[in-house]
């Protein structure tokens, strides 16, 4: 079993930065791709971003709200994935999850994952 514990969320103001973290316990993620989503209030859970367990492959959102903006990285060392977020608009709040292990669906707009993080709730403010 895996525990994913996310931090880093908070309230930001419009055109600015935020990076969360997420991070893992009771085994080690550095087998595992990795993983960002998000759930805005009165909308379903949305991909983000993720990251193949060397770190070598990466994908996002083909979003053009998130495009270019967010960088998925993680730090095996330190059991810990991030999501750094620039130029924050306030439709980027949301509660950002944390996910490990893909089971299904590299590359696919909805990947599937085994384990959930929490969240941590992000707020944009204008």
């Amino acid at each position: 079993q895996m525990q994913l514990v996310e931090s880093g969320g908070g309230l930001a103001q419009a055109g600015g930065s935020l990076t969360l973290s997420c991070a893992a316990s009771g085994r080690s993620l550095r087998w595992s791709d990795m993983g960002w989503f998000r759930q805005a209030p009165g909308k379903e859970r949305e991909f983000v971003a993720a990251i193949s367990w060397r770190g070598g492959r990466t994908y996002y959102a083909d979003s053009d709200s998130m495009k270019g903006r967010f960088t998925i990285s993680r730090d095996n060392a330190k059991n810990t994935v991030y999501l750094q977020m620039s130029s924050l608009k306030p439709e980027d709040t949301a509660v950002y999850y944390c996910a490990a292990e893909i089971s299904a669906g590299w590359g696919s707009p909805q990947p599937q994952f085994e384990y959930w993080g929490q969240g941590t709730q992000v707020t944009v403010s204008s």
